[in-house]
């Protein structure tokens, strides 16, 4: 299930909804406040790492120019599928 975080641009609280059809955005509001300003943000993953020897467990980013402006690419070592 899709669930996306937001940030309450009234209250500054941070929260989660649960959207599964583009109407369901007309009906997000704070639970905190009941305002219906805020914006998405970029979630935190976790993710595990396979301990090889020989390898780095670390994650690197590269950035490069790109059509809208800088763009980064983040290489979370583990598993490749």
């Amino acid at each position: 299930m899709p669930i996306y975080e937001y940030k309450c641009l009234k209250c500054k609280k941070y929260f989660e909804s649960l959207v599964i059809s583009k109407d369901d955005l007309d009906k997000i509001k704070c639970p905190d406040c009941g305002a219906t300003v805020f914006e998405q943000i970029m979630s935190v993953t976790n993710y595990s790492t396979d301990n090889v020897p020989g390898t780095s467990n670390k994650v690197s980013a590269k950035t490069r120019n790109c059509s809208t402006g800088t763009c980064t690419t983040f290489e979370i070592p583990g598993s490749s599928r």
